[in-house]
């Protein structure tokens, strides 16, 4: 087996030197095809190859039918609905379908695969309809969708990555000539998890930068709120050491470092922070220990083989269920609740800075009455968590029997993936409104320095967006504000002076 290996945290980067490399060399997709041609000379039947498909797999198909046979599979699977799967993750399916192909288990023609490597390496991307899959023999019509150019039916998007043309216009307007597809090939193609796989390490790739960012901003909210460190004092987490509450609340200590906010109020006689502040490094801490496990579920499907039937060196060719969903469907539910309790506690700290404690005016504005102040960003952030709480329901329980029943069991998990990016999307912008309140907070903390991580993170937003003294159009601030928390670059100004959190 190919030892090539794709880490989730370097996604983007071990993806595009794969590709590279298979252009050069793919020796295991030639030999698991050699398997395949002494197959079709042996006289039996074997699935996928000379048999038809589903609750059709007892149809024998002739030789002179078999070409024929991996085309019309791509024609007739292809019939998703929907709005389309958006270009960057089409870009990952249809190198994770690459990935999967090269591994050499699926039998695959050289011609096939060559010419989804060239598709890949002129950045002619697919347009896939989203629904259609219920994560059980893969994702077969968006895979069906995917692969349709490769034999010049289908649609692609324009160089903009805006509109849908007719894959045949853009293929000859590149000097593309569309191939035929042999025996194996059309469904090698559309088994796989290759959508999952995508929706899933596009979020989770993501979360690595989010999660931390999720503790910059409690930090942030704290100081604002004079919260006290107390709760984060390592002695507290070494006698409940679950692995993420630990890493959290190291990180709030860095970042609290040097705080003059805290050291003036050591003594104040508060007793207790709400939850939404003392309790963080247990919540962000479960929800970092959920995503790491989602994580490693991903990582594995990135370096996995999901087609049927398989292809083994002795010549065996061996029907199996590689491609059922189930393993995605059960992390990307986790990974969607463990995201959207991020969002949730995140609302709550925004609602406590709105509410006027310890010297803060009610609102985060003097001059209230005329002015609404920060009054309705929270109701955003309200609306965005009690979607996500809908948007949390497991997809993962249910089931309907496809194929006459042969498929009787299925994994939902494409529905589990399309309510993971949604989750992700608002939680990112529940974040934004606390990223926004947290330093219109801190402003009015007068001349008390926050923590080093604290100060660097409010400098790096005041460099963008300035302090309101009166109602305007916030909205604005508030796509600013989750563009910079989607780009990392906030986490970035606070790293590349503390060093790296955890």
């Amino acid at each position: 087996m190919n030892t090539a290996h794709i880490r989730l945290e370097h996604l983007y980067t071990d993806l595009r030197n794969r590709m590279v490399q298979l252009r050069e060399q793919h020796e295991p997709v030639t030999q698991s095809r050699n398997i395949v041609e002494q197959a079709l000379l042996d006289g039996e039947a074997h699935y996928g190859i000379n048999t038809g498909f589903g609750a059709l797999a007892n149809k024998r198909i002739s030789d002179d039918e078999l070409a024929k046979l991996q085309q019309n599979i791509l024609l007739s699977h292809a019939c998703g609905m929907g709005e389309p799967v958006p270009p960057d993750i089409t870009r990952l399916m249809m190198q994770l379908k690459i990935q999967s192909l090269s591994l050499g288990y699926s039998g695959v023609s050289e011609e096939t695969f060559l010419q989804l490597l060239k598709l890949e390496e002129n950045g002619i991307l697919p347009w896939i309809p989203s629904r259609g899959s219920v994560g059980a023999s893969g994702d077969l019509a968006p895979l069906a969708h995917m692969c349709l150019p490769l034999i010049g039916r289908g649609d692609v998007w324009d160089d903009s990555n805006s509109a849908r043309v007719p894959a045949a216009a853009i293929l000859e307007a590149k000097g593309i000539e569309p191939i035929s597809l042999q025996a194996k090939d059309g469904l090698a193609l559309i088994n796989g998890t290759q959508m999952m796989a995508a929706y899933g390490a596009f979020v989770l790739e993501r979360t690595h930068v989010l999660q931390r960012e999720a503790d910059l901003l409690a930090a942030m909210s704290l100081e604002a709120l004079q919260g006290s460190a107390a709760p984060f004092d390592k002695r507290i987490h070494s006698i409940r050491p679950h692995h993420g509450q630990q890493i959290v609340a190291s990180n709030i200590r860095k970042l609290l470092e040097g705080s003059e906010i805290l050291t003036s109020h050591r003594d104040c006689g508060k007793v207790q922070d709400p939850y939404s502040l003392r309790c963080v490094p247990q919540v962000h801490g479960a929800s970092r220990d959920a995503l790491d496990y989602s994580r490693r579920c991903i990582e594995t499907e990135l370096n996995s083989v999901t087609d049927n039937p398989l292809v083994f060196e002795q010549g065996d060719i061996l029907s199996g269920g590689n491609f059922h969903g189930q393993p995605l469907a059960l992390a990307m539910d986790f990974a969607a609740i463990a995201l959207a309790e991020l969002g949730s506690i995140s609302e709550r700290r925004t609602y406590l800075l709105l509410e006027g404690h310890d010297g803060l005016p009610k609102l985060l504005m003097h001059d209230t009455g005329v002015n609404s102040g920060f009054m309705i960003p929270q109701y955003t952030a309200a609306a965005l968590v009690s979607e996500n709480k809908v948007l949390c329901h497991p997809a993962s329980v249910d089931s309907i029997p496809t194929s006459l029943g042969q498929e009787d069991h299925v994994s939902m998990g494409s529905i589990s993936a399309f309510k993971l990016l949604s989750v992700l999307r608002n939680v990112e912008r529940v974040l934004a409104v606390e990223l926004l309140t947290s330093a219109q907070a801190l402003d009015f903390r007068g001349e008390l320095s926050p923590g080093n991580g604290v100060a660097l993170s409010h400098k790096t937003l005041r460099k963008e967006i300035k302090h309101a003294v009166r109602d305007y159009e916030v909205r604005n601030d508030l796509d600013l504000c989750a563009d910079i928390l989607r780009s990392g670059t906030l986490l970035k100004a606070v790293e590349d002076e503390l060093g790296p959190l955890n």
